[in-house]
């Protein structure tokens, strides 16, 4: 029997917002991780105070790429530079369709002259593969999935991330000295205990920090030996509650809905990809509703992505990309929540809130934005979100109105009263965290 595919499922449902509208669906939060270790506002608080160790084996999907046109694939279908993509770096890779739309976004690594890893949600996993399956390219696949649907086996690497003011002190005095001098997104090799693996230079808060990526069977180890090490340096571990909101102050939007659901162009690739996919099951929810699948998408330049594009060679997406450039509507923002309304509404301890649902934005009694990404900040007393806003409302200091509450989806009267919460917020730059904006890719 065939397996249904996502066309089939947008096709029955009727739409492709028809088929992911899904309110109060659960909250995504990373698997297998507990949830808390000591608390999560504490956990929140140990990456600006101390030292966070955070658990990064379990919850992205890893894509094993080699061959002798493994570069060619990347390069053709995503918009980077690649003239000088040294063994040991990494980058964060973008790939859009022929109409400029974000598909979306991962960590990419070069780990040997034909051999890649992208590393993240599997929207361009999934498009990296298809294409390098489909077209004429001498390349092999090899896919671990995350720790909800490997189904119990273990993953292939270990990662983990250590980050906060004390975390380069920790990791010189777990590697008897500090190491050497390494870019923002490359590696450097480490040994520890005859154990071979990777530090990368890279944090999510906007804080100090390294990667450290092996072998799984070589993970547990290193972990004690960070865990032992930290013990002096205040070192806490963040459960997935915490980590769940570790983007939000460096700025970044985890899952952008993928601009795949709708051109008629891509029907086949819609084709290959089955019904049960992430591509078909990523819910929708919140309070910014439109029966549009395409007021969901994105492209790279409203991210904040324009620094990653290079038009140096051909890819995927370039001619729209070319000219969107030049007319970017909205722009990526944190709105800082007023203190007042977030306890008016959450209570006077509000308790934990992560949240990746669509929320609307309003100024001047009209939407102009949407949220991608909310959550409690415990050290700054105030919720953020990260939200993409009309240019017209994208100066630090504008005073707009985020919208909290379960739009119905589908059939709701346009008129019918929905009891949301308004909550006033205060736009701030993305990333709102100074170090993050200024130091963050700094290669000192």
């Amino acid at each position: 029997m065939a397996v249904p595919t996502l066309q089939e499922a947008i096709d029955r449902a009727g739409s492709p917002v028809r088929l992911l509208w899904k309110p109060n669906a659960p909250q995504w939060l990373p698997p297998v991780v507990p949830a808390e270790f000591r608390g999560w506002r504490e956990e929140q608080a140990a990456a600006y105070e101390t030292v966070a160790l955070s658990d990064l084996c379990h919850h992205m999907d890893d894509l094993f790429i080699e061959g002798p046109d493994a570069h060619r694939l990347l390069s053709e279908h995503s918009a980077n530079d690649y003239a000088s993509f040294a063994i040991g770096q990494a980058k964060q890779i973008i790939v859009v369709t022929d109409d400029g739309y974000l598909v979306g976004d991962a960590i990419l690594s070069r780990d040997g002259a034909e051999k890649f890893t992208m590393s993240g949600v599997p929207y361009s996993l999934s498009w990296i593969r298809h294409h390098g399956a489909t077209g004429d390219y001498d390349v092999s696949f090899s896919h671990d999935p995350n720790s909800m649907t490997r189904r119990g086996a273990d993953p292939v690497l270990f990662r983990y991330q250590l980050q906060g003011p004390h975390a380069l002190d920790l990791v010189a005095r777990v590697f008897g000295g500090p190491l050497p001098k390494t870019k923002f997104f490359h590696a450097t090799p480490v040994t520890l205990g005859g154990r071979t693996f990777k530090a990368l230079r890279h944090g999510m808060t906007g804080q100090p920090g390294y990667e450290f990526i092996g072998l799984w069977k070589d993970g547990e180890f290193v972990k004690e030996a960070l865990l032992e090490a930290g013990e002096s340096f205040g070192l806490v571990q963040v459960g997935a509650l915490a980590y769940s909101t570790n983007a939000l102050e460096s700025g970044w939007i985890p899952m952008p809905v993928a601009g795949i659901y709708s051109a008629p162009g891509l029907r086949k690739y819609r084709e290959s990809l089955p019904a049960m996919s992430f591509e078909g099951l990523n819910p929708l929810r919140g309070s910014f509703f439109s029966e549009n699948i395409e007021d969901y998408y994105a492209t790279p330049y409203e991210l904040g992505y324009g620094r990653l594009i290079s038009f140096g060679h051909d890819f995927v997406g370039r001619r729209a990309l070319e000219e969107a450039q030049h007319d970017v509507a909205r722009e990526r923002v944190t709105l800082v929540f007023d203190k007042v309304d977030v306890h008016r509404v959450w209570g006077a301890e509000p308790g934990f809130l992560a949240t990746q649902s669509r929320y609307r934005v309003e100024a001047d009694d009209e939407v102009v934005g949407m949220a991608c990404n909310t959550g409690h900040i415990a050290p700054l007393g105030t919720a953020l979100a990260v939200a993409l806003v009309d240019k017209k409302y994208a100066v630090p200091g504008t005073e707009v109105t985020f919208v909290w509450g379960e739009h119905p989806g589908p059939d709701t009267a346009p008129e019918a009263e929905l009891g949301f919460e308004r909550i006033k917020a205060t736009v701030q730059p993305a990333p709102c965290n100074e170090y993050a904006r200024t130091r963050y890719r700094a290669n000192d």
